[in-house]
């Protein structure tokens, strides 16, 4: 389902729900970059329209939406760099996240539990965000098969898709069965054959 003139803060307010996966596509050069990686496992080969995923946490008693997901975060004297929480309202500003999408797999009360502690144990137990891996994700888009082991995996480890598609698993979903966990991008969670809602605002094609 596609919304116009809407805000991102409208439409994750709208549709964000627990253990929910967001997608966005963000306008920052590691963001593009990835973008226009993955035009190499397009149908149509042109750049994908997400750069990032992550999981829709929960509503606090702040009244504010967190996500879980893995990331690099770049503070004055401070960087963040793997599983961690953060709110939702990073992902309001249009300019630097044009394409936001909302995947609603209709999961059980139970699925949705495990899904969601598993991925606030990883942002306890500190799981890292690896550059390396994102590398053999690259090398990946060169094979015959995409279902191998990534070269550069390192234990405790994931890029953002990797973590999704890892929480994902203890509810037994798996988004494609032809591509390893840690080769799993952005554009394999969207374009996911399993049934569920899709709902998006694609403002830019890159």
């Amino acid at each position: 389902m596609y919304f116009y003139n809407v805000t991102n803060e409208d439409f994750f307010n709208r549709f964000a729900s627990p253990a929910s996966i967001g997608l966005v596509g963000g306008t920052a050069f590691i963001d593009k970059t990835i973008i226009k990686a993955q035009k190499k496992i397009t149908p149509d080969k042109k750049p994908a329209l997400f750069s990032h995923a992550f999981l829709i946490g929960e509503k606090r008693m702040d009244d504010k939406w967190w996500v879980i997901e893995s990331d690099l975060e770049f503070h004055r004297k401070q960087i963040k760099l793997g599983v961690q929480e953060n709110r939702l309202d990073k992902y309001f500003d249009e300019n630097l996240f044009p394409n936001v999408a909302i995947l609603d797999f209709k999961l059980a009360p139970t699925e949705k539990k495990s899904i969601i502690n598993e991925g606030l144990e990883l942002v306890s137990g500190r799981a890292k965000y690896s550059l390396r891996e994102i590398l053999g994700v690259f090398l990946s888009f060169t094979k015959e098969t995409r279902n191998t082991n990534n070269p550069f995996a390192q234990e405790n480890s994931f890029i953002c898709s990797a973590l999704v598609q890892h929480c994902y698993s203890k509810a037994n979903i798996c988004f494609n069965n032809e591509v390893s966990l840690k080769h799993i991008t952005p554009f394999d969670i969207y374009s996911t054959k399993l049934e569920h809602a899709a709902h998006k605002i694609l403002r830019e094609e890159y």
